[in-house]
């Protein structure tokens, strides 16, 4: 793991040996799944050390107080497991929840946190639309982290109402960002969300101009949001 121990440390975030002893297992039983539960196309090791675990660790970029003390940690479509799982290997004090709709998948994600022995996560197999109107789960997080699972306007609809006022969302997105913010003004309206800043992400291996959105939760989000089932998709906001 000597390509993400390295490119962490740029990130100011240092991995003891067992941390990185934790990354090889997650490799290994993500390779050994992928077949029967589609996880990744990114299954050779170095490209996974960079594009899976230390793609995840730039959430550290907008994120740092939040990664740093026992914040709630919510990961909205995680699949494999990422970035909340990596996230939770190189700051094991956060508390974590994973959000992810195909089954196959959690039962995936159920096997690895007991492989890596992490404690203080919960794996929720469902819509972020349904779940996020729980109310263990509503606007009751200092941190959702997300990776790139739709445009900005959607994605916000489907991460802001986990997020307590005061919180933040850290969006890992790539190809630049300028349209997609644009795009998302009426969103951050409607939602009560405020862009706080956009970081570049500057490591070796991660190209495809790759950025951090880190967006503040402002105000509560209205209960009429999100939109049942299907309907954020077909109208985004």
């Amino acid at each position: 793991m000597e390509l993400l121990k390295k490119g962490a440390s740029q990130l100011g975030i240092a991995l003891s040996d067992a941390q990185l002893d934790q990354f090889e297992v997650y490799f290994r039983e993500l390779v050994d799944w992928n077949q029967r539960a589609n996880l990744t196309a990114i299954t050779e090791y170095q490209e996974a050390q960079v594009k899976h675990f230390l793609d995840s660790l730039t959430v550290h970029m907008a994120a740092a107080d939040e990664l740093a003390g026992p914040s709630r940690v919510i990961d909205v479509g995680t699949g494999a497991g990422l970035p909340g799982v990596a996230l939770k290997i190189a700051f094991p004090g956060i508390q974590l929840v994973l959000v992810e709709s195909v089954a196959k998948k959690t039962v995936f994600l159920e096997h690895l946190v007991a492989v890596l022995g992490l404690e203080g996560v919960t794996v929720h197999t469902g819509r972020a639309e349904v779940l996020s109107r729980d109310e263990g789960l509503r606007e009751s997080f200092d941190l959702v982290a997300v990776r790139g699972v739709a445009r900005l306007p959607l994605l916000l609809e489907y991460c802001l109402p986990f997020c307590k006022t005061g919180g933040k969302v850290a969006a890992l997105k790539h190809g630049g960002d300028g349209g997609e913010l644009a795009a998302a003004a009426n969103a951050l309206s409607e939602l009560g969300g405020s862009v706080e800043k956009v970081a570049t992400v500057l490591l070796e291996g991660l190209t495809d101009d790759r950025v951090v959105i880190s967006i503040e939760k402002t105000a509560p989000t209205p209960e009429r949001y999100p939109r049942r089932v299907g309907i954020p998709a077909k109208r985004p906001l």
